[in-house]
């Protein structure tokens, strides 16, 4: 896949998210519960992505090829609930923008973060004042964003 066409599709699905958030939201008003809202919006990703996985004929791994994982590999859909439920919460009480203009800050920081120790295998590209030049650029952004 071309350079160009990975940053449109990353734009694209990082677009998605405020979309998510209120349709989440509107679901959440109409069922009376965050949580509930929550476990339906992942049923029927789950659901979306079975029907993927049939159409393309992908091939499923076995639970036998993950017995050697350790536990936390496991926590990537506990971390998606919570971040989900959040929203549901926040959105129509912050507004979008200053929701996710504070998701990614939060996202910002976790991953210079990560980088900066090379988090689980990841190359490891160290703290500098441009990194953080750009943290302090996106928290102002955010700032700026919450007094708008």
């Amino acid at each position: 896949m071309q350079a160009l066409s990975i940053i449109i599709l990353v734009l694209l699905a990082g677009a998605m998210l405020p979309m998510q958030a209120m349709l989440n939201s509107r679901l959440g008003k109409a069922l009376g519960s965050a949580e509930y809202t929550s476990f339906v919006s992942f049923l029927i990703g789950a659901m979306a992505l079975l029907l993927y996985l049939l159409i393309v004929k992908a091939r499923l791994g076995t639970l036998t090829q993950t017995t050697t994982l350790p536990w936390y590999v496991w926590m990537g859909g506990v971390l998606g609930a919570f971040y989900v439920a959040v929203v549901i919460i926040l959105a129509p009480r912050l507004g979008t923008a200053f929701t996710f203009g504070l998701v990614i800050a939060g996202q910002m920081l976790i991953s210079v973060s990560m980088d900066h120790v090379g988090f689980m295998g990841l190359e490891v590209k160290p703290i500098n004042y441009l990194r953080i030049l750009g943290l302090l650029v996106l928290g102002a952004g955010v700032f700026l964003i919450r007094k708008a």
